[in-house]
């Protein structure tokens, strides 16, 4: 099987430098060097497009720009590029969703892709009105996409759960086709919704040992409900043309990290609810002297920012050796990033991707 390539869209703002926030931490101020305005996101969906990535992932919470509304202005901006819209299921009312999903699906021609982001942090959701703690957040998650599941059926659904309610609800139009539903997480909670509901189990950049017990793990809790997940992980890259000018670009960007920043960034971080930024923090401690976890791969993105904090680092042949290695552990999709978005983009379009069409294991998107 070959593998699916995936790109980012920075809507927090983007940079040539490391942008700050996340999961679990504070914005920066990094990202205004280039604010998320269409114009600019779309430079970069219509260049992923181009260079032949199959979709972009968007990211939600307070500090970036709402998923649905501005891809959904991006769709006018790009011809096929799927967007994969992260949300989070304690803001919207099951029937609403399914149904914003459909219009989604149907107006931009079958382009929208689910990521489900349950909130693993209490002080975040509670600014949204949930007041839910973290294993109710997972229940409710639960019961939100067996809601959704059954309504994108065409089922009429009443619903009397723990945390939701819904009566006689049913969708007038169905999408074409049901968007899948990308769902990570690390606690034991969210392995069980993720057994239960998930399309593609989402990881971040562990490593590939740590990756390929995550997928033996997930797969074995899914068989017993009689399901076959896929598996994606999410990346930052940092390729060029040799392996001496990627780390000297990731030693830049160390460069610019200011310390404070950093020690500012990692106490917020040590207050996470999250155990998958427990376990990115594990892979760095805190220190700058010790980030090349795997080989090729660099914790120094979680230095300052949460979520996704790791990046591979090295020539072209390098990071598509990396990436093949975690597809072997049977990782099939692969979402990237870089910074700047846009530069990066071409980096790996032109560098890396090339090489693994050459060994049969990608193909550039129809």
């Amino acid at each position: 099987m070959t593998l699916t390539a995936h790109w980012f869209l920075p809507t927090t703002g983007d940079s040539r430098h490391v942008v700050g926030g996340g999961h679990g931490s504070t914005p920066g101020t990094a990202g205004t060097d280039r604010p998320p305005s269409i114009a600019y996101l779309g430079q970069i969906a219509r260049s992923a497009e181009q260079l032949g990535f199959t979709g972009a992932l968007t990211p939600t919470g307070a500090w970036c720009e709402d998923a649905w509304l501005t891809t959904a202005m991006l769709t006018r901006e790009t011809e096929r590029l799927k967007y994969l819209v992260a949300f989070r299921p304690g803001q919207l009312s099951p029937t609403l969703a399914a149904q914003m999903a459909t219009s989604y699906q149907n107006q931009s021609g079958g382009r929208l892709l689910l990521n489900v982001v349950t909130g693993g942090e209490s002080a975040e959701q509670r600014a949204y009105g949930d007041f839910l703690d973290k294993a109710g957040r997972y229940a409710r998650t639960g019961e939100f996409l067996s809601v959704t599941g059954r309504l994108w059926r065409g089922e009429q659904v009443d619903h009397h759960g723990t945390h939701l309610r819904v009566e006689a609800a049913r969708l007038t139009r169905l999408p074409e086709p049901v968007p899948e539903v990308y769902f990570g997480g690390s606690s034991p909670e969210a392995a069980e919704v993720a057994a239960r509901h998930a399309d593609v189990y989402l990881t971040w950049g562990e490593p590939p040992a740590m990756v390929g017990e995550k997928i033996r793990h997930i797969r074995e809790l899914a068989a017993r409900h009689g399901r076959v997940p896929r598996f994606g992980i999410r990346l930052h890259v940092i390729t060029r043309d040799t392996a001496q000018a990627a780390w000297a670009e990731a030693g830049r960007l160390l460069a610019g990290m200011d310390p404070a920043r950093i020690a500012e960034t990692q106490a917020a971080l040590a207050r996470s609810e999250s155990e998958g930024q427990r376990r990115m923090r594990l892979l760095h401690g805190g220190s700058t002297d010790r980030l090349e976890v795997s080989p090729n791969l660099w914790a120094g993105i979680g230095l300052v920012r949460g979520g996704a904090g790791t990046a591979l680092v090295g020539d072209h042949r390098e990071v598509a050796d990396r990436i093949e290695e975690y597809h072997r552990l049977g990782v099939d999709e692969f979402i990237l990033s870089g910074a700047p978005h846009l530069e990066e983009a071409y980096w790996v379009g032109e560098g890396v991707l090339p090489i693994l069409a050459e060994r049969g294991l990608w193909k550039r998107a129809a």
